[in-house]
């Protein structure tokens, strides 16, 4: 379980404020949405989350560690898939997940059998041994799936996983997602894609210009906003036409 309070984040010396007291729980068993336009301030909430900002101010949680206090421990409780996805292009896509298990101080005979699970859940096995570099979108997002899940963390963040994904393998990703919540894992979903919200999200909390606009389950959100579908709800709820999405 994630709980953020207050988070505040800006740049150059204050004058860019990106995340301005922005706050949301984000439960266990089930899939959370970070939904908003481009610049709202979903990647940079994301990543006070997963340690590599600090906020100004504010508080966070995961399984009750905080992140400041304690990041090396939090670490080992997320499983992150970042926008960039960072993966090592002279490694071949199982030394790329080798080498975060072994970070995550997992036994060799561990780390091969995680491997070989992910290799078959994720239907990794045509490029499993091959260099990521020239991977196509989907292959790279698998292999940072598999590389975040490796050490079997209980929350995991994924910031616009679909980005750039064909239509069968945006399917196949949502799929996934659905088996990590049966789990009973905390998943929480960053996107601009009101499709990955309809189709996911137990819940979802609207980012906007760095603050929460609105949060709730869909149908919540349908209520409040008074629109019969989830882009029309959006947009009234962010006040601006803006927010069309892709």
């Amino acid at each position: 379980m994630i709980r953020a309070e207050r988070l505040r984040k800006t740049f150059n010396k204050g004058r860019v404020v990106a995340v301005d007291d922005v706050g949301f729980e984000a439960r266990d068993g089930q899939i959370t949405g970070l939904l908003g336009p481009n610049g709202a301030g979903k990647t940079t909430t994301l990543r006070m989350l997963y340690t590599l900002l600090k906020p100004d101010s504010g508080h966070m949680t995961v399984d009750g560690v905080d992140p400041l206090a304690e990041p090396i421990q939090v670490k080992r409780k997320l499983g992150v898939v970042p926008d960039s996805r960072g993966l090592y292009d002279r490694l071949t896509a199982r030394e790329n997940i080798r080498y975060y298990g072994k970070l995550q101080g997992l036994g060799k005979n561990l780390v091969t059998s995680r491997i070989d699970e992910l290799a078959e859940v994720l239907d990794m096995g045509e490029f499993i041994d091959r260099r990521t570099e020239g991977f196509s979108q989907g292959q790279r997002v698998k292999v940072a799936i598999a590389r975040a899940l490796v050490h079997e963390p209980g929350t995991i963040l994924l910031d616009e996983p679909t980005n750039g994904l064909d239509v069968m393998t945006t399917r196949s990703l949502r799929e996934f997602l659905l088996r990590l919540k049966m789990e009973g894992r905390c998943v929480v979903l960053s996107t601009h894609i009101m499709q990955e919200v309809a189709a996911l999200c137990d819940r979802i909390v609207i980012i906007a210009a760095g603050r929460i606009a609105a949060e709730g389950t869909a149908q919540q959100l349908l209520e409040r906003s008074g629109e019969q579908n989830l882009e029309d709800a959006f947009v009234k709820l962010i006040g601006s036409d803006e927010g069309l999405l892709a």
